[in-house]
């Protein structure tokens, strides 16, 4: 058999189609980001907003509200919720560009932060990171509608979720990648919502301890992917390679 020549079947360099298939596989990297950078941003905004562990303090917020009262609260508390993830998720880059912080820089803090936030889960412990401090319970009772506060902000979208949503912007990528990670937030939000919703089944269900439990398990796997952006965001800053 004669030997095949190669060089006939590949474009020459320089050509218009060389040019296709060089830049073909770097345009699929750029438009479809890979399966499990989206399963982890789905998993990190999970755990940090926590639709379960948010419905025993949804059913304390609201008692003595009617269902119909209820189901409002949470409507809005959503939608206003949706609202800010947004902002910040469409403003992310050009907001750490204006500050001149590097992606690397802000992995690094980001992960930082959310570590601490899964110490908090581990231990069941309700601080300033995840829930909403004895005075602003105080404000919130006299208050006639706690959808803006304190349910929007800081129990659904608070500061670790709006570092979530920073992060899964910086990453970057085309429209397509984008809208991908954007269904993720919204997906997440409609499971807080269908939570906020059945509360008095879930708490029937689980109880307090229950909820604690799932949130212990949820802190353990949150504190490993920070520790992953604390890693990643190192290696981006002193220019190290993977391993």
């Amino acid at each position: 058999m004669g030997r095949t020549d190669f060089r006939r079947i590949l474009p020459k360099a320089g050509s218009p189609s060389a040019a296709r298939t060089k830049s073909l596989p770097l345009q699929v990297v750029r438009e479809k980001p890979p399966l499990d950078l989206l399963l982890n941003s789905f998993v990190v905004l999970l755990v940090v907003v926590d639709p379960v562990g948010n419905a025993p303090i949804f059913a304390a917020l609201t008692r003595g509200l009617s269902e119909v009262e209820r189901r409002g609260v949470a409507l809005r508390g959503i939608a206003l919720s949706a609202a800010i993830l947004l902002v910040f998720f469409l403003a992310g880059n050009g907001l750490l560009s204006a500050l001149g912080i590097g992606i690397p820089a802000f992995r690094i803090a980001g992960g930082s932060f959310l570590f601490l936030l899964a110490i908090d889960m581990v231990f069941a412990r309700q601080s300033g990171l995840r829930s909403t401090t004895a005075s602003e319970r105080a404000e919130a009772r006299e208050r006639e509608d706690i959808s803006i506060f304190p349910l929007a902000f800081p129990l659904i979208a608070g500061p670790g979720a709006i570092t979530t949503v920073l992060l899964m912007a910086a990453e970057g990528g085309g429209w397509q990648a984008q809208g991908l990670r954007l269904a993720l937030v919204v997906f997440v939000l409609l499971l807080t919502l269908g939570s906020l919703l059945l509360t008095a089944r879930i708490m029937r269900l689980l109880g307090e301890t229950g909820a604690n439990v799932i949130d212990r398990v949820l802190g353990l796997l949150l504190a490993a992917i920070a520790v992953q952006f604390v890693v990643d965001g190192v290696r981006g800053a002193f220019g190290l390679g993977g391993g």
